[in-house]
């Protein structure tokens, strides 16, 4: 199939919610670099609605139906649990595939993408559009100029923001995890490029942290600014055992320290992203509000603070949204450069590795937590001395914190009927 000026990319999108329909698509169809060859999709009235321009464009239903004749590269928006099934099947199929983050849910997924990438010989690309944002990178050159790095603060801190409350997005099963899984991978993504790593080489040797759910349950607390087509619907406010909040530590290979915080909900009056560079020569502080949401601070502010002196860092002011375009106009050169061959990969294992520890610490802390409260529900209820007895098992009691895992099954189908997860059949949620 043409049908596309020479030099300009074929692109496909799979997966026809929220991300493509206010993201990719209105920017593939603008963006004079791309012209959209196909949208997949099992839902009918999904690609119905999503059709802008029915000349030249395939309304597929199959994802296996895409080939490197209809596409030269798929953008992957289906829902996180399954990303790596999609991406696999294409990479397999020979078809270059951009993956939106989550790449994956776990350290296993990752080898599977790794080992689809090199059988099928084709190009998996992935990455937050975070790191291109103009003040993102007014930072960057910022950090250049602070000599040896000693630490990074970074937090992304929504007032209220859950996506899709009582949707997949806060279905563990589904989406992974919570604000750790959403939010900090776009944080995580963004702090190795102002590490100085251009090859995804930088690794964490140390990562801890915890988890709360303090908001995930409550309605009042829900991205109003972002509505699902959800799974589920829930009129009250029990539904969701995923993360509100997640705060790690982290340590890199080079000794530089990381403070990670991610939070969908919190007592703050606005949504604000904020990033620390703390140098040898001096401190770069960038305060603004990644993402949609309108609930944001006034106007992005970069500075740099050195003996005792603040000093403000202009940079270019630009729409919400500007850096999905940006993150465009270096897809056709990553697609064509061989050294982009295993990097997502690379940068993939790294990110969901410390995803898999922050969870993991997490999870012995809540352990840890609850022995000591059934110990001391025992001490209280019993009518003596405290008798010596053995702990109760950590898994029977219950905990103010989500349950989380770092291992998730792989659905076995994705063809949009259902899929098998946790050894039992749900209905799958076909687009993100």
């Amino acid at each position: 199939m043409s049908g596309a000026p020479l030099g300009v990319v074929r692109v496909a999108v799979v997966g026809l919610g929220w991300a493509a329909k206010s993201i990719w698509l209105p920017r593939l169809r603008e963006h004079p670099g791309f012209a959209v060859s196909a949208l997949v999709d099992p839902d009918r009235a999904a690609l119905a609605a999503a059709v802008h321009d029915r000349t030249g464009t395939l309304l597929l239903t199959d994802v296996d139906e895409l080939t490197p004749d209809v596409a030269d590269l798929a953008v992957v928006a289906v829902p996180n649990h399954l990303h790596a099934a999609i991406a696999c099947r294409l990479l397999v199929n020979g078809v270059p595939v951009f993956l939106e983050k989550p790449v994956c849910l776990n350290s296993e997924e990752a080898e599977q993408l790794a080992a689809a990438e090199t059988g099928g010989g084709s190009l998996l690309l992935a990455g937050s559009a975070a790191r291109y944002r103009a003040d993102v990178l007014a930072l960057r050159e910022l950090v250049a100029n602070l000599g040896h790095i000693r630490h990074v603060d970074l937090s992304w801190v929504r007032a209220r923001g859950i996506p899709d409350a009582g949707g997949w997005f806060t279905q563990r099963q589904y989406a992974g995890g919570g604000a750790l899984v959403d939010l900090g991978w776009h944080l995580l993504d963004t702090v190795t490029p102002l590490l100085g790593d251009v090859r995804g080489d930088i690794t964490f040797d140390q990562a801890l942290g915890t988890v709360s759910d303090d908001f995930v349950r409550s309605s009042v607390a829900r991205a109003s600014w972002r509505e699902e087509q959800s799974l589920h619907a829930y009129d009250d406010d029990s539904a969701g055992d995923v993360e509100d909040t997640a705060r790690g530590f982290l340590v890199t290979d080079t000794g530089v320290s990381v403070g990670l915080r991610a939070s969908w909900a919190s007592h703050e009056p606005r949504d604000v992203t904020v990033i620390r560079v703390d140098g040898s020569e001096g401190t770069a502080t960038l305060r603004c509000t990644f993402g949609f949401s309108p609930n944001r601070v006034e106007s992005a502010e970069l500075t740099l603070t050195k003996d005792g002196v603040v000093t403000q860092v202009p940079f270019p002011v630009e729409p919400i949204g500007a850096e999905y375009m940006r993150q465009l106009d270096e897809l056709p050169a990553l697609l064509a450069a061989p050294e982009s061959r295993g990097r997502a990969v690379r940068e993939t294992r790294r990110t969901i590795a410390v995803i898999e520890r922050i969870y993991e610490t997490a999870r012995a802390a809540r352990a840890t937590r609850t022995a000591r409260a059934a110990a001391g529900r025992r001490a209280t209820a019993a009518p003596g001395p405290l008798a010596s007895a053995p702990a109760a098992p950590a898994a029977a009691a219950t905990s103010d914190e989500p349950a989380v895992a770092v291992r998730i099954a792989s659905p076995v189908r994705v063809d949009g009927a259902d899929v098998s997860t946790n050894g039992r059949a749900i209905p799958a949620p076909t687009h993100r």
